[in-house]
């Protein structure tokens, strides 16, 4: 690919006062001022935001609009597809920086959830599934990845340790995120037992192993090669992949995350690399038992073995491929239409080395991110490295 991130921005996630309209101003904003852009030299705008219901204001493309009156009439879109809403974004204003149709992009993703009750937030949520299936699921969406916890207890064994692992191991990164709605060590014994403020939720699932209700926003300011050459910053978007899967979980192996796998070779094959190459990856936890799959999917252990990865410390910020040094969706936070632009952002921070500093893996030149909509419906994979 030719697009780089020359600039980003990223509010701190959870409950937040401000609007979607307040949030999306301000990153658009910030991202601007961070790559020395005037609103001017953006060629088009994209705009990541699910809503499904979180929000009585749809047709939200415009809102960007309003961060400068230079943006007036700029080619807008808002762009869709469940949870990796945010990394669709990013994807579309790549091709079109590759096809030669903007030279400067500006991406935004936005979500605010918590003003929803609590019912409406798992009907909003289940609209990423396959409704003549999984409509009725007690719990939502937490019923949709309870059942795919219990289908793979049951075909590989009681994996309670490797979840309570995943999870105190994203909250303990998530300490020293700043943008993290929740910054606290809970620790493995906390995680593994069921308690009074932790109980079980779907299935096998516990609290600790469902990522956050959550609102924010972050942005990104895209340039063609030329241009990020001359920008204070550059970080190459090296290769991108982008899978999409059967919606119902009738229709494929939902154990094994085929699109997932599918992404992942693609994204390593154009970039002519392999997983072994990569500094860190950001994935898609919005259950434990999603990052626990997703280790077999990217191929870091065999398919019923991911546990590995955890139990063993691959996948800590000291392993052989730490995985979600940011704390993942899983302390930071998944605003949907956020959440894959968010990705970026902190990726691109890490491999420029401004992450926080408790957060910065040492020496990282290249980083893998995986952004998941529905139950590895959609899926998309990025592989970044710094060029400037």
């Amino acid at each position: 690919m030719s697009a780089s991130i020359i600039g980003w921005a990223h509010t701190s996630f959870g409950k937040k006062e401000e609007s979607i309209e307040e949030m999306v101003i301000a990153v658009a904003r910030e991202a601007l001022a961070h790559a020395r852009i005037e609103a001017a030299q953006v060629d088009e705008i994209y705009l990541g935001h699910f809503n499904a219901g979180f929000s009585p204001q749809d047709f939200t493309a415009s809102l960007v609009l309003q961060a400068d009156p230079a943006l007036r009439f700029k080619p807008t879109t808002r762009v869709e597809n469940a949870c990796a809403t945010g990394s669709a974004a990013v994807h579309q204003a790549a091709k079109a920086i590759a096809a030669k149709a903007a030279r400067v992009v500006l991406v935004v993703g936005v979500e605010q959830m918590t003003r929803t009750p609590g019912p409406e937030i798992g009907t909003n949520l289940l609209k990423a599934s396959y409704l003549p299936e999984d409509g009725a699921t007690p719990g939502g969406f937490a019923g949709v990845f309870g059942k795919i916890a219990g289908a793979y207890f049951q075909r590989h064994g009681d994996q309670s340790d490797a979840l309570a692992r995943i999870a105190a191991k994203n909250h303990r990164n998530g300490v020293e995120n700043p943008y993290a709605q929740m910054r606290k060590d809970f620790g493995f014994e906390f995680c593994r037992t069921e308690s009074e403020k932790n109980p079980y939720v779907a299935g096998p699932l516990k609290r600790t192993d469902c990522s956050l209700v959550s609102d924010g926003a972050a942005a990104l300011v895209l340039a063609d090669l030329d241009t990020a050459l001359a920008s204070e910053r550059a970080v190459l978007l090296r290769s991108l992949a982008h899978a999409q899967d059967f919606l119902p979980m009738s229709e494929r192996d939902i154990l094994a995350f085929e699109g997932c796998s599918v992404a992942w070779r693609q994204a390593l094959d154009k970039a002519r690399l392999t997983l072994d190459d990569l500094s860190f990856v950001e994935t898609h936890d919005c259950f434990t038992i999603a990052e626990l799959i997703e280790y077999e999917a990217m191929g870091l252990t065999k398919p019923g073995e991911g546990a590995r990865a955890i139990l063993e410390g691959w996948t800590e910020k000291t392993g052989k491929l730490p995985v979600n040094p940011s704390g993942g969706l899983k302390a930071k936070g998944h605003p949907i239409g956020a959440t894959g632009v968010s990705m970026h952002a902190l990726t691109a921070m890490q491999l420029c080395g401004e992450a926080p500093a408790g957060m910065q893996i040492k020496d990282a030149t290249l980083g893998g991110i995986f952004n998941m909509g529905g139950a590895a419906v959609a899926n998309y994979v990025s592989v970044l490295e710094r060029i400037r």
